[in-house]
């Protein structure tokens, strides 16, 4: 049949080696001596007790994987191919069981395993049989050792929980130094603009107010320039005197009064002097006398100064008026 090897001795010596296929033999001279089967083959290794590195002792079992691929070495070279195979896998198991602890031995099966394919091919070459892979299938710690890995195991959820813990506390609290970040900046980006509003709004009242002080000089300045513009400035600037005299000590106790308060006319020819010496000439001006056969300008500030002297206005205020 396919994947069977058979082993014929002629006169009880080894003759041929028979494939799948029609072959004719000799009565009594020729014999079959072996059978082997070339498929993989599975081979339950029994359980067994191994120490660790760290001297556990568990019972660990396995299941061998291998195959002929000799069968003239596998007749002759041993009596049992996959008995020995199995013994040299329990022994090669607990010489690697004995390099690592007992930790390493969950988290590295698969390096475990490979060693004990290693070493198992390097012994059975002679024996014309090869380990193709060998799974450890349960390892069995002691009942006292199970309970100690059962508290790790549970202390290192615990462990586990509490960093979760920990870092969502850590998330909460940068968002919310985040949340407070951003509104902080937010705040002050709107008091920066209300500022910045309110900034621009004074420049523009300002502006409107110079513009409108401008009009307002430029108007006086053109009502000044006709006939009877300085009697109209006399008579804003008494007036002026006046209201301000007349509001003297209404907030404080204490108040510092020129010598002449009491003569608005004096005070009135003061200012129109002064505003004269502003103008081109007005040194010259400012200058000549003030009688009563000045020129038409001066009439009037002649009439003002007499109208407000210490006698007109007890005289006006006795209700016979104004005199010219």
């Amino acid at each position: 049949p396919q994947q069977t090897a058979y082993v014929v001795e002629r006169f009880g010596k080894f003759h041929k080696i028979l494939d799948a296929g029609f072959h004719l033999l000799m009565p009594v001279v020729d014999r079959v001596a072996y059978v082997h089967h070339l498929k993989e083959e599975a081979i339950s290794v029994p359980s067994q007790t191994a120490i660790t590195k760290d001297n556990v002792s568990i019972t660990i079992d396995g299941i061998l994987y291998v195959k002929v691929t000799d069968p003239y070495k596998a007749s002759y070279g041993i009596e049992d191919p996959h008995y020995a195979v199995a013994q040299l896998a329990q022994t090669t198991m607990r010489s690697e069981l004995g390099k690592i602890s007992l930790d390493r031995t969950f988290q590295e099966r698969d390096t475990l395993n490979a060693n004990i394919v290693e070493s198992i091919n390097a012994a059975a070459d002679p024996w014309g049989i090869q380990c193709m892979r060998y799974e450890i299938r349960d390892i069995v710690p002691p009942r006292a050792v199970r309970s100690a890995m059962e508290l790790e195991a549970e202390a290192e959820r615990r462990k586990r929980a509490m960093v979760l813990d920990s870092e969502g506390d850590r998330l909460a609290a940068v968002n919310a130094a985040e949340g407070a970040k951003v509104a902080t900046v937010l705040r002050s980006e709107a008091a920066k603009q209300e500022r910045i509003n309110i900034a621009q709004a004074e420049a523009q009242a300002v502006l409107v107010a110079a513009n409108a002080s401008a009009e307002a000089v430029e108007r006086l300045a053109a009502a000044l320039s006709h006939g009877r513009g300085q009697d109209a400035m006399q008579m804003r600037l008494a007036e002026q005197y006046i209201k301000a005299f007349a509001g003297i000590a209404k907030e404080t106790n204490t108040v510092v009064l020129p010598a002449n308060a009491a003569d608005a006319g004096s005070m009135v020819a003061g200012a129109m002097a002064a505003w004269r010496g502003m103008q081109p000439g007005g040194q010259a001006r400012s200058a000549a006398p003030v009688d009563g056969a000045a020129v038409g300008d001066l009439n009037g500030e002649q009439w003002l100064a007499n109208s407000l002297s210490p006698d007109a206005a007890d005289a006006g205020m006795g209700g016979s008026g104004y005199s010219g």
